[in-house]
């Protein structure tokens, strides 16, 4: 079975969570090579994330938020 593509709210709402965990990562003080480690993926993978290449799961993104030390509701703030 073909994916169909995404449709363009889809990739905002990924490209506004990418900014998200981005904003919240250097707020920490990582850089992405060490959030990565501490997550438990690969530098690549945390990249393609903030920058909307790819979705992200639900176990990642929760693992992100635990390391960054945010709560999951305030990832998805996207401020509207």
């Amino acid at each position: 079975m073909r994916r169909s593509p995404m449709r363009e709210t889809e990739r905002d709402r990924l490209r506004a969570l990418g900014l998200n965990i981005s904003y919240y990562r250097r707020l920490k003080g990582y850089s992405q090579v060490r959030c990565a480690e501490l997550v438990g993926i690969s530098r690549t993978h945390m990249s393609r994330i903030e920058n909307a290449d790819c979705a992200v799961s639900l176990d990642i993104l929760f693992r992100i938020c635990d390391v960054l030390e945010i709560s999951p509701s305030r990832m998805f703030d996207f401020g509207k």
